[in-house]
């Protein structure tokens, strides 16, 4: 709360006009992974272009897609087959072809063959030129101004900070035009509003105060800045783990406490990316235990590093925190629950007193989730309607009977995922976010 009430004090506008100069020296390469993505990578590419940035080079990089990604961006922004080198500072799989735009001088595409997200960006580091990269997920929006502000904290510590991600926010039926979202509303499905609330409780109430003691473990893939150096020699993103993302950012960390050297990794709130959120059960199914099995891949492939004293808070705070809490969270939690319904059977149970824990933590989970979307109002500027907040209000008094226990249970599907070595990212079929009609 103190934090979003000092930066609801300044004005951003400002801070960032004060400080344009500066970013001349820190260009930026904008990745864009593309698998299947034809929906939404023209306005993804668009709210690139739109970016109020000096440098940039945008760098989209077809992984094989089997529908009309790669033909649809050819045919937008006149892609014309160039000769280039690439240097392999990590190794990929095979690039086809590599196209320049005959209308964006700064626009290029890699065609590829199919070696799954974390391969497609390694491809994306190996070709971009300029020191810091940023990666951008295919079907994500950002506002003009969001790489200028998540670039803030690289710029003005004179490279302490070399990662920051920037808040991911849940666009399901906005208003878009030419990459830009012009009015965004709460949606209609129960799902996603759902996730719009988890999104803010875990963005802004859980990563600004990880972020203050150095402590994050985990910056969205859909929208995140690495200094190429030390992404290249952490080995780049991970081809083999599903979680690619928060895999290299620990890497940097465990690369920072054996180096010894003062760096820091920042989550900055300011900065906004819109993304298209799940608007079926089965695909967020998909997305959770995706998520889950990569969490805990990241953190056993680093295991050394828990309760360890040689990576500092790292090791003694995060780890076991992330342990204990995000790994283990949800089998303890579901148990819970498992236990309650069995003793209410066997007759063992307090009623009295189950019934005031329940009200507690329905009451909490709704003060919880509307203190969120306060936060964010304040901070952003941008206050929901009554309606909206009633209705966010009235479904956060019932998500511990449906929405908590069933994501509960699809986590605890990724952690046995991982115990027998599954690993596969499921169908993540994008219907959009922008509305029929208004993007072009």
């Amino acid at each position: 709360m103190f934090d979003v009430r000092k930066r609801y004090r300044l004005d951003p506008s400002e801070y960032d006009d004060a400080h344009i100069d500066a970013f001349y020296s820190k260009p930026v390469s904008l990745l864009v992974p593309a698998y299947n993505e034809e929906v939404g990578v023209v306005d993804t590419v668009y709210s690139l272009l739109n970016l109020r940035y000096p440098q940039t080079e945008i760098i989209i990089i077809n992984d094989g897609s089997t529908d009309s990604t790669l033909q649809t961006i050819i045919d937008h922004f006149e892609m014309k087959p160039v000769k280039k080198m690439i240097r392999e500072h990590i190794p990929t799989k095979q690039v086809i072809q590599v196209y320049e735009s005959a209308i964006y001088s700064n626009c290029i595409l890699i065609d590829k063959v199919n070696g799954g997200k974390a391969d497609a960006l390694n491809v994306g580091i190996n070709i971009s030129k300029y020191p810091y990269f940023c990666s951008i997920d295919g079907d994500s929006i950002l506002d003009e101004k969001s790489l200028l502000r998540v670039m803030k904290p690289i710029i003005l510590s004179d490279g302490e900070v070399i990662a920051a991600g920037g808040n991911i926010r849940i666009a399901n039926g906005a208003k878009m035009q030419l990459g830009s979202v012009y009015e965004t509303r709460l949606p209609e499905n129960y799902l996603v509003i759902m996730q719009v609330v988890e999104y803010l409780r875990a963005f802004l109430m859980g990563r600004i105060a990880l972020s203050k003691f150095n402590l994050v473990l985990i910056i969205s893939g859909a929208f995140s800045v690495f200094s190429k150096k030390w992404a290249v020699e952490a080995g780049g993103y991970s081809a083999n783990l599903i979680g690619e993302d928060m895999e290299l950012v620990v890497h940097i960390h465990r690369l920072i406490k054996e180096k010894k050297v003062k760096k820091r990794i920042e989550f900055v709130p300011d900065p906004v990316c819109w993304t298209e959120a799940p608007q079926t059960a089965k695909v967020l199914r998909n997305q959770r235990r995706r998520w889950h099995q990569g969490l805990i891949e990241s953190l056993w492939k680093h295991k050394k590093m828990t309760l360890n004293p040689k990576y500092g808070a790292i090791g003694l705070i995060s780890f076991p925190y992330f342990w204990l809490a995000e790994c283990l969270g949800p089998i303890i939690e579901l148990g819970g629950y498992v236990y309650i319904v069995a003793a209410f059977f066997m007759g063992s149970i307090y009623y009295e007193f189950s019934i005031a824990l329940v009200l507690l933590f329905i009451i909490y989970g709704m003060i919880f989730s509307v203190a969120s979307v306060l936060f964010e109002a304040w901070s952003m500027n941008t206050y929901p309607k009554k309606r909206e907040l009633l209705h966010i209000l009235v479904l956060s008094l019932t998500e511990m009977f449906w929405y908590r226990p069933l994501t509960l249970l699809w986590r605890c599907e990724g952690l046995f995922r991982f115990v027998i070595g599954k690993s596969e990212w499921g169908n993540m079929n994008r219907v959009g976010i922008a509305e029929k009609g208004k993007s072009a």
